[in-house]
């Protein structure tokens, strides 16, 4: 196995409960990890995506994003091995919790 696919491989159930500790506010749900995010407008949401964007496409790993005006749900999951959480997952919302931090 190639190094760089390590991150690619499916996490067990346990695995992943054990990570989402240090990710307050991420649920495993639907083999998905979640976050709702409410920002103060449109604006604000879009802004916060474009900083994460640059991130996503350097790791080949994209969240998909559910846009509801002001609140935003960041899924995260790899479809190219059926739908199921990676350590490439937990990186992008490692990501995603950095740039909460810094809005």
């Amino acid at each position: 196995m190639k190094e760089e696919a390590k991150d690619l491989q499916p996490l067990s159930e346990s695995e992943i409960a054990s990570r989402l500790k240090d990710f307050p506010g991420w649920e495993y749900k639907e083999n998905k990890l979640v976050k709702t995010l409410h920002f103060k407008d449109f604006s604000e949401g879009l802004d916060f995506l474009n900083k994460l964007i640059p991130f996503c496409n350097k790791i080949d790993h994209h969240p998909d994003v559910h846009i509801y005006f002001r609140k935003w749900i960041f899924e995260l999951t790899r479809y190219s091995i059926g739908g199921k959480v990676t350590a490439r997952d937990f990186t992008v919302a490692k990501k995603i919790e950095e740039l909460c931090k810094n809005r």
